[in-house]
């Protein structure tokens, strides 16, 4: 067997050295590059991408609200259906916008790479770039359409028997005001405060919009008369906007004036099965759900004060308990329990969800994007809460649901405050 050359432990002493030093240098920047990638500078470019990213969003989410308009205006001229290149946009823009909404939410959150956040933020607006060249060929192709196969007096005719409509089913705003006085405080529907009121100045501008679109029509027939009724519409739009906001509103302090007696007695029901539960435990879990019942007697016995008056206040202060206390119980309760609490509870969180969110679309109107990306994904789990067939599922998304859409208000006040 051949003998194996000695080891001159003196020479390769330096060459060890350099390449642990080598090794070091590698290490070191790897280290330098990565720190880079998510250093301060780095963070500040991903997050200039996103405002970019938000500006565009909120530009076509506005389009998608404008598109609309444009389909209520040309419906009629269609013979009833809006023509097809339009509802293609629509889908378009909605699809769109939907998916960048939640999108921009994973980006935007901690812990996100800036490198990902500025991918995806390039993604996203190539996308959205897409979707608003898509709505401005189908709006052109539509404006060319209307301007050689109507007249200014045909588009007027269309637009009168709108505002005649809308007049007819909005009825008496003032009348839907005063029966929400009688059987609720005005904190109760303070967002739909001056519903009525808008609903009729918004009727009224719709008005003289047309009377302006008619004087260009009799003053020269060839004219077009879009501008004055695009106006109009939009001053429909805002119309039927503030009256479905009071008929929401009064249909929710209703609900809520019929639902709170239940809801205050499956809380009892809850806090009485919570002492049952606080028996069964340790030393040191006792006294935690003993402290947590105390807190929920208090906040039961706060909302039965006001529920005469604030009924939907009553029953959001009723499902803040039962979260708390489904929090405090934890895993101390058996599977059947927890299946039993979480159906008890469902009723009044999905009323809490959907008044929180009805408040938030009365506010988040033209708020910046964090306050739509919130209210989008109030929707999103407000809808997931309802189409859930477990009990427990559709509890936990009705308070995701409840809590987006009380901080997309929160949101949208801010920036009015800001104003």
């Amino acid at each position: 067997m051949p003998e194996l050359p000695e080891i001159d432990a003196a020479a390769a002493l330096p060459w060890a050295i350099g390449a642990l030093v080598a090794v070091v240098i590698i290490v070191a920047l790897v280290i330098v590059i990565r720190f880079a990638r998510r250093g301060r500078r780095a963070r500040a470019r991903a997050r200039t991408r996103l405002d970019d990213l938000g500006t565009r969003l909120v530009e076509l989410d506005d389009a998608a609200e404008e598109l609309e308009i444009e389909i209520a205006m040309s419906g009629a001229l269609y013979d009833g259906r809006p023509p097809a290149s339009l509802r293609r946009a629509r889908l378009t823009a909605q699809h769109t916008r939907d998916d960048a909404f939640a999108a921009y939410s994973a980006a935007a959150s901690d812990g996100v790479h800036p490198a990902a956040q500025r991918r995806e933020a390039a993604r996203l607006t190539i996308g959205i770039d897409k979707a608003m060249a898509v709505i401005r060929s189908a709006r052109a192709e539509n404006e060319a359409w209307v301007a050689e196969h109507t007249t200014a007096t045909e588009q007027i005719a269309v637009a009168r028997g709108r505002l005649d409509d809308l007049r007819t089913r909005m009825g008496d705003p003032a009348a839907l005001r005063a029966e929400l006085a009688r059987i609720a405080d005005e904190s109760e529907w303070e967002d739909a405060a001056d519903a009525d009121a808008d609903a009729r100045d918004a009727l009224d501008e719709a008005a003289a919009h047309l009377a302006e679109a008619e004087r260009l029509a009799e003053a020269d027939p060839a004219a077009s008369a879009r501008d004055q009724l695009r106006a109009c519409e939009r001053s429909l739009a805002h119309a039927e906007h503030s009256a479905r906001l009071l008929e929401e509103t009064y249909r929710l302090v209703g609900n809520a004036r019929q639902a709170v007696g239940d809801e205050a007695r499956a809380a009892e029901s809850a806090i009485r099965a919570a002492m049952g539960t606080q028996k069964t435990l340790d030393a040191t879990a006792g006294p935690k759900l003993a402290e947590a019942i105390r807190v929920a007697e208090t906040a039961l016995a706060s909302a039965t004060e006001v529920a005469e008056r604030r009924p939907v206040t009553a029953n959001e202060r009723i499902a803040r308990l039962r979260d708390r206390l489904d929090d405090a119980l934890g895993d101390s309760r058996t599977q059947q329990q927890q299946l039993r609490g979480a159906r008890s509870a469902l009723p009044g969180s999905l009323n809490a969800a959907r008044s929180a969110l009805a408040r938030a679309e009365a506010v988040v109107l033209d708020a910046e994007v964090d306050a739509r990306v919130r209210l989008d994904s109030a929707r999103r789990e407000l809808a997931l809460a309802r189409q859930a067939h477990d009990p427990s599922e559709a509890l936990e998304a009705s308070r995701r649901a409840r809590l987006d859409a009380e901080a997309a208000a929160t949101l949208a006040r801010n920036r009015k405050r800001r104003r």
